[in-house]
């Protein structure tokens, strides 16, 4: 049955109530005043800027001293003693990682702080100030001005502080305190095979919107056959009784509601002649939200996504998602995590050169360029959170992390018609306290949005009694809606030619999606096709698996592992690893290895058997 239901229709129902203030901003289309660029940083791994000798936090003092570093403090007297300078201390840019912006951080875990300069942006004195940052790995202790104003956990998800009436009109610092120390209560935990990039590693933004502002809507195809959309709108400083102009100019579409006092009007009309979003015709309207006074403008893209029985569907149409998976890292020219919009389009590109349909954004929510130009490009994509192995699965604390983190996700991308599967974990054991854990969790997405596809990336067995049958059995699928999981045959599991005897046991009536499969091999290595590490022995263990994959009853896609070679600390092995997990079709230097012409021609294949996703539903037409 399709997935229709619709996150804001919940809200008017009261099912997920929240306050204005806790709820998504949408930033990415406004007009801001940018914070990127230098910014002066204190490699602090004692925390002396935070502690004082007794181990006592600075900021919980009414009134710290000047040697805590969010005072960002000179000296007064020539006698004062002041064991900091910012001014005088080295510099990072921002949006980036320190780890590859200075040899010395290279591995660095700790506590680093940023300090920004800045004159308050141009407003009335109506006008409301936020500051938001893109993302922040992993704790941030924000402070403006010498105080607090708030801390922020998770390294991949964006947040926000209102500094309304906090600003001077010149000479205004920023502070940070960031600290990506890993932690066992964590999300993800201590244990991860991607490399833990500490920093301000997406843009910080000064956003100014008058008192009452458009601060979220939501919009989607809410029925295939009448062509109905419903959405709704959130005013933050709303009274009741404001009214809400919705517009999409190209489809002669504008309507008008009426506030309610949550500050929360609903829409619904039709739009029979609109061309629906696909790989193959990935048409964006123009949408305008406007109430007295301010005026919000974006671009969507109307699609549904179904599983029906073992089909997936695209606009009702049968798809098959010719996918890979990808980590935000461009090493191409030396850095580290994405830092801009041209990183994260060519990552795009050339998954695009895979004659790929599909994205698979592992292991975290990656930055919102990545999902706006998949939407631009006609990928599909699959976004998760970092519930990765083995999370602390007994503790409230982590569960609220983790569900945090995926309101934070689904907020900032659930206008994204690229976006069609949420995954909520990645590899985790079956236990009775991590089942529980990820039921909550498959509930708290379902309230926020059902317009899409749930699942998680899960792992196999064999049967006892015949071990060339795997089995994909877990509790956590009878609440999903497609049934992924992992499997490295002829990696960490046999020889390839394992694979040529592996049959496949799935007991469900959904579409299977291998969310992962694959082998290293350093660029430029040759050998024998039995040689381990080479590109021959990756090009081999392709071939095979990917025959073995087309055997599985309703099989409906793929995203092997992984696009191009990463980082990661657990991957030591000196002249081939060299700290870098080498199972990318591509170098990290983007040289393609003669696996990715095996993976791309299976999808030239793929394509021309039809069901690939690639052009519009029937009677939707070309782009105008």
């Amino acid at each position: 049955m399709f997935v229709l239901c619709w996150l804001l229709s919940l809200w008017a129902a009261g099912a997920c109530a929240a306050p204005a203030s806790d709820a998504p901003m949408q930033v990415y289309t406004r007009a801001t005043q940018s914070l990127d660029g230098e910014w002066k940083a204190i490699v602090d791994p004692y925390e002396n800027g935070y502690y004082n000798y007794r181990y006592e936090p600075f900021d919980r003092q009414p009134e710290p001293p000047p040697g805590a570093f969010f005072t960002d403090s000179k000296m007064r007297t020539p006698s004062e003693l002041i064991e900091y300078d910012f001014d005088k201390s080295i510099s990072l840019q921002v949006p980036g990682d320190w780890n590859t912006q200075d040899p010395r951080l290279y591995y660095y875990e700790g506590s680093v702080w940023y300090r920004k300069k800045f004159d308050a942006p141009s407003h009335r004195p109506s006008d409301r100030v936020f500051v938001h940052f893109g993302a922040v790995n992993y704790r941030a202790d924000v402070y403006l001005n010498g105080r607090k104003l708030g801390v922020h956990e998770g390294g991949f998800t964006p947040f926000r502080f209102e500094v309304t009436g906090r600003l001077k009109d010149a000479g205004n610092s920023l502070v940070l305190k960031v600290d990506n120390k890993r932690h066992a209560d964590g999300v993800p935990t201590l244990n991860t095979d991607w490399w833990n990039y500490g920093g301000i590693t997406r843009s910080v933004e000064l956003v100014v919107v008058p008192a009452v502002f458009v601060r979220d809507y939501r919009l989607a195809l809410a029925s295939l056959e009448d062509r109905e959309v419903e959405g709704s709108v959130l005013l933050d400083g709303a009274q009741g009784g404001e009214r809400v102009v919705l517009s999409l100019p190209e489809l002669g579409i504008r309507e008008s509601a009426e506030v309610a006092a949550d500050g929360r009007a609903g829409f619904r009309f039709r739009v029979p002649g609109a061309h629906l979003w696909s790989p193959g015709n990935p048409r964006l309207y123009r949408v305008e939200i406007a109430t007295e006074g301010d005026t919000l403008v974006d671009r969507v893209g109307l699609r549904t996504i179904a599983a029906r029985g073992r089909q997936l569907l695209l606009n009702g149409e049968p798809v098959f998602l010719r996918g890979i998976s990808v980590h935000e890292e461009y090493s191409a020219d030396g850095g580290g995590r994405v830092r801009d919009a041209q990183q994260a389009r060519q990552l795009l590109q050339w998954a695009k050169e895979l004659d790929a349909n599909f994205v698979r954004l592992a292991h975290y929510p990656h930055n919102e360029h990545i999902v706006r130009l998949a939407d631009e490009m006609g990928l599909l994509a699959w976004s998760e959170i970092p519930v990765y192995w083995t999370i602390d699965w007994t503790n409230e604390a982590t569960y609220r992390n983790a569900q945090d983190q995926l309101a934070a996700m689904i907020g900032r991308d659930a206008n994204r018609a690229s976006v069609v599967v949420w995954s909520l974990a990645n590899e985790t054991p079956v236990s009775e306290a991590r089942n529980r854990f990820l039921s909550r969790l498959v509930a708290k997405a379902r309230a926020l949005d059902d317009t899409r596809l749930l699942s998680a990336a899960m792992e196999k067995h064999y049967r006892s009694d015949d071990p060339d049958v795997a089995v994909v059995e877990d509790p956590l699928a009878d609440l999903l809606d497609l049934v992924s999981f992992n499997q490295y045959i002829g990696w960490y599991d046999g020889p390839p030619e394992k694979a040529d005897r592996v049959r496949w046991e799935i007991p469900y009536d959904k579409p299977v999606f291998v969310s992962e499969f694959g082998g290293d091999a350093l660029q430029g290595l040759h050998g024998d096709a039995g040689q381990i590490w080479t590109e021959e022995f990756q090009e081999n263990l392709y071939r095979r698996t990917l025959a073995m994959l087309d055997r599985i009853e309703g099989y409906a896609g793929v995203s092997p592992w992984i696009l191009a070679d990463f980082r990661s600390p657990r991957r030591l092995l000196p002249g081939i690893q060299d700290d870098y997990n080498r199972k990318g079709v591509m170098s990290e230097k983007g040289v393609k290895k003669k696996a990715f012409f095996v993976l791309r021609d299976y999808y030239r294949g793929r394509a021309g058997q039809g069901g690939g996703g690639d052009v519009a539903a029937a009677g939707a037409g070309p782009p105008p």
